[in-house]
């Protein structure tokens, strides 16, 4: 009978993995059927991978895999989620908004109006672009109307 030379055994090859600064030093689902793949290559066939250590393994690889489409689903929602403010706010242009004035000390000095023209994104705040060529932030409005015909 044949023997397999101990070498080819993955418990006993050594393992080395370069991990970039930046990269992610975790096991992805591609080292994992890699690993699964060389280990059912090098089984000694006398006495294979029993039927249950099999299916666990692959029932491990198959959570694997739907935990890593869930990752990317929400990554996906997440990036979408960042332009929601900015969809929120676009029914307004066209509008006639009134607003809070303030002076240097942001006391508030009064109130103007003007239509919308644009809505832009500044880091975390949604900006109202206005036909005065005044830039105010959302909740700085006092009230929203049609514009007059």
């Amino acid at each position: 009978m044949t023997t397999i030379d101990p070498s080819l055994y993955l418990k006993s090859q050594q393992q080395t993995r370069s991990v970039d600064a930046g990269s992610n030093s975790m096991l992805g689902k591609d080292d994992f059927l890699k690993i699964l793949m060389t280990q059912l290559q090098n089984q000694d066939p006398t006495s294979p991978m029993k039927d249950k250590e099999f299916i666990s393994q692959m029932t491990s690889f198959s959570t694997l895999e739907q935990m890593t489409n869930m990752s990317t689903a929400i990554e996906k929602l997440t990036q979408a989620q960042n332009f929601a403010p900015v969809v929120k706010y676009s029914s307004m242009i066209g509008k006639q908004v009134s607003y809070k004035t303030k002076n240097e000390n942001g006391t508030v000095t009064g109130a103007e109006t003007s239509e919308v023209l644009a809505v832009t994104k500044k880091q975390n705040t949604v900006e109202l672009e206005l036909r005065n060529g005044e830039k105010i932030s959302t909740d700085q409005i006092m009230r929203v109307a049609d514009q007059p015909d």
